[in-house]
């Protein structure tokens, strides 16, 4: 392994610039030596799969409470303060950084130097510092890697200093509980302690550029994308959860990417150099691309391993439901490389209704669009944040809220102008509950699931008939290939058709509660929403 005798001059004056002083440095290690590395520490074991396995111990999903963002002159008037992002104090990051650079000092740490964003006019540098291997791992797999030249040459834009082993004493350093994620826009640093849960490190450089890029009119989005043999570009947003990997490995398609992209004025571009999978329940014939891509090189987060065997067993949620395959974009055969595409024919938002009432699919109108855009209707499900043990109905604006620092409306309207501008169809699929909700009805097949997205994908939902569903103000396809007729209204699955109406009228009286908190909406996106 590297040590700071080894590594280039230019990164060693960057690294005390920095402020600190470890022991030895690792910088952008290959796969194998990280794994070795992993291995010789005791962070995980190589499953039968060729996989490193880990835990990331009490903490299996994101700490939204534990977020914050730096409250200065820069972010005062542009961050959409609240539940979401929460303001933090510039003299207490400071003492927290100087804490954590003292606690990294004559300790072995691990770099990842490369960039976030493939488009190389709106990617920005990075530099990920790390106290396991296998996190440096996760970064190598997750963000985009650098050439040898661009290694070389590099200087990072944003630097991340990520020490699981660090954690902050709340009395003193001001923060929630021991785990803290801060992100300073202005120095140009993020600080994750106290959680060995690797999503937080993606998540906050993701919300650094879903910050950034508005500022130059690119539309930031937290959705997958892929294209078909003929160049047509899909976008999927939805939570987690959602079917956003799922949906958008598709083999009859090439990926894109499966959690972050940015649209300009050339097309779409992937955040990542890679794929967080959700693996719960993971099954080899209704996704092979990502069964296969849990291989060597690939990260398995608390998955559970038979001890004998080294298998993974996926179906086993007793670690968490939250689950977790890491692997690089180029694991999928049909992957794009460099990942990138053109304008979006068709947009899809997937949501996972709880309450088992909102119909599979329909067709958008561009108000409908913008009105469930900024509404972001779907259920979080167990294990993606501390504390959620079942599906919980929720409303996440631009479907990924949690990771957008300025107000809805700047993304929304950076939406309306793409789909104006280049025509783009959009659907409203819900992978959700059918015939009842969570606990009495049963999750909607991903097999229908795909079925409805081919359609769309294809132009055959283009030559169906439609009814117009009054409550909802949806427009929902009579037939879909591939897709029972009875499945596409939701009201035949139940038993029960009066609990199904008053189920019904309960979620369009919350969409209607949720949006009055956009006073300045424009009437006709107000008008397109569910009239209860």
């Amino acid at each position: 392994m590297e040590s700071k005798t080894t590594l280039s001059p230019k990164f060693i004056a960057q690294i005390e610039e920095f402020g600190i002083l470890p022991s030895a440095i690792h910088r952008n290690l290959a796969v194998d030596r990280l794994i070795e590395a992993a291995i010789q520490r005791n962070e995980g074991i190589v499953t039968s799969t060729g996989s490193l396995a880990v835990k990331t111990g009490k903490y299996t999903g994101r700490s939204p409470d534990d977020r914050y963002i730096v409250d200065d002159d820069e972010t005062h008037d542009n961050v959409e303060w609240g539940k979401i992002n929460h303001p933090f104090p510039i003299d207490r990051f400071e003492k927290i950084l100087a804490k954590m650079k003292k606690f990294v000092d004559g300790k072995e740490v691990f770099v990842f130097d490369g960039f976030v964003g493939a488009d190389k006019d709106n990617r920005i540098a990075i530099r990920v510092i790390n106290d396991h291997a296998w996190q440096s791992l996760f970064a190598r797999q997750l963000f985009v890697r650098p050439s040898a030249a661009e290694l070389e040459d590099h200087t990072p834009e944003f630097t991340m200093l990520c020490i699981n082993n660090f954690e902050a004493i709340p009395e003193v350093d001001g923060t929630g509980s021991n785990v803290f994620i801060l992100i300073n826009l202005t120095k140009k640093i993020v600080l994750i302690g106290g959680t060995s849960y690797a999503g937080e490190m993606k998540k906050s450089l993701f919300s650094v550029l879903n910050y950034l890029l508005p500022k130059k009119g690119i539309f930031p989005m937290h959705c997958s994308a892929n294209i078909g043999q003929s160049g047509d570009t899909a976008l999927f947003f939805g939570l987690s959860g959602t079917g956003k990997t799922t949906l958008s490995a598709d083999s009859n398609r090439m990926l894109i990417g499966d959690d972050e992209h940015g649209w300009s004025d050339k097309g779409v571009f992937n955040f990542e150099g890679g794929c967080y999978a959700k693996c719960i329940n993971l099954n080899q014939e209704s996704e092979p691309q990502i069964w296969n891509a849990i291989r060597s090189g690939a990260v398995l987060e608390n998955v559970v391993i038979d001890k004998q065997t080294l298998k993974p067993n996926f179906d086993d949620g007793s670690l968490t439901e939250n689950t977790r395959a890491a692997y690089p974009l180029d694991y999928i055969p049909a992957a794009i490389m460099p990942s990138v595409g053109g304008h979006p024919h068709v947009i899809v938002f997937l949501t996972a209704d709880a309450l088992g009432v909102l119909p599979p699919l329909s067709r958008l109108t561009k108000e409908g669009a913008m009105y469930h855009f900024m509404s972001g209707y779907t259920s979080k499900l167990a294990g993606t944040e501390r504390g959620i043990k079942e599906p919980k109905a929720t409303f996440s604006e631009c479907f990924g809220a949690p990771f957008m620092p300025r107000p809805a409306s700047v993304y929304a309207g950076l939406l309306g102008n793409k789909i104006r501008q280049h025509n783009t169809v959009v659907y409203l699929i819900n992978t959700g509950w059918s015939g009842g909700p969570y606990g009495i009805g049963k999750r909607i097949s991903i097999k229908h699931s795909r079925a409805m997205v081919t359609a769309a994908l294809t132009g055959a939902l283009n030559i169906v008939k439609y009814r117009h569903d009054d409550l909802f103000n949806l427009d929902v396809p009579t037939e879909c290939p591939g897709v029972p007729s009875e499945v596409l209204d939701p009201k035949t699955t139940w038993q029960d058709r009066d609990t199904y109406e008053l189920s019904a009228k309960k979620l369009a009286q919350m969409f209607v509660d949720n949006f009055k908190k956009f006073k300045n909406a424009p009437q006709e996106i107000v008008d397109a929403g569910p009239t209860p």
